[in-house]
């Protein structure tokens, strides 16, 4: 691995560049969200001269604090559960199976393009337990082949925005009819989050474009029969939003009240299954 890996990416694959760096840069601070030292390693092995992202660590807790609760929920999970599966769906350069690095009755699947897929293999070493699945996410056959003999842990973080109402409702019943038990950890985007995509450097960069918009759990549990909600957090009220930088900080202040925009970004954790 001591040569550059060369990246061609178009469109949302573009945007875990952009998070990657941004956890490297957090690892950097004196008092880190994440702390995320794979992401460091994992930048200097790209050909890439970050700084035309035009991003500085100050956007850092827009990513960190949402990739930070959900690395506190996966371990909350595995703490409570013997042998599982894992799958990660739009993994992209997360390095959050080393970060948790899980036991050995756990089977781990980190799932993405066929593109993200390939870097992924030039930059991250393989390990026990560990799968790859390159596959887009709604291609819904690719469930059929990660076991369901388990609960699975499904954590989609930063996919659902992408995709249309219908494609992500019809995603996550499949994993419910699918696993015998389980949860769901997936954060949304409100209809404030989806309206200002223009503003919004990244999608703009990357010419992506936002659909599916989600206000409440309320909106989930409507729709995807069989779960029921464990925990919902926003940016702005998450617990590892108390280790944001000083300007993150002054804004989650302000945004107090501005229920609208303080709901922006949500985070939702479900269980489906025997109640145990």
């Amino acid at each position: 691995m001591t040569d550059k890996v060369s990246i061609d990416l178009t469109g949302p694959a573009q945007t875990m560049l952009t998070t990657l760096y941004l956890k490297a840069l957090d690892a950097d601070f004196e008092q880190p969200v994440l702390g995320d030292r794979f992401a460091k390693e994992a930048i200097d092995r790209i050909d890439y001269d970050w700084r035309e992202l035009g991003v500085s660590g100050t956007w850092a807790p827009l990513v960190t604090v949402r990739t930070a609760q959900y690395d506190i929920w996966a371990r909350q999970f595995l703490a409570v559960h013997g042998p599982c599966t894992v799958v990660h769906l739009g993994c992209g350069l997360d390095s959050r199976v080393f970060r948790i690095d899980p036991g050995p009755d756990v089977q781990w699947y980190d799932v993405d393009f066929p593109g993200v897929i390939a870097l992924r293999e030039q930059i991250y070493p393989s390990r026990p337990n560990y799968h790859l699945l390159a596959t887009p996410a709604t291609e819904l056959s690719w469930l059929d082949q990660i076991p369901a003999d388990k609960p699975v842990l499904f954590l989609a973080e930063g996919i659902s925005m992408y995709l249309t109402e219908e494609d992500g409702i019809a995603l996550l019943r499949r994993v419910v009819e699918r696993f015998p038990s389980g949860e769901l950890q997936i954060d949304f985007y409100n209809w404030v989050g989806i309206r200002s995509q223009r503003m919004q450097t990244l999608v703009r960069r990357t010419g992506s474009t936002l659909h599916w918009a989600v206000n409440r759990p309320d909106d989930i549990l409507s729709r995807v029969p069989g779960i029921r909600l464990l925990a919902s957090a926003t940016l702005f009220d998450a617990s590892t939003a108390e280790r944001g930088s000083g300007p993150f900080r002054a804004v989650r202040r302000a945004v107090t009240v501005l229920p609208p925009v303080r709901k922006a970004l949500q985070y939702h954790r479900y269980a489906f299954g025997p109640v145990t």
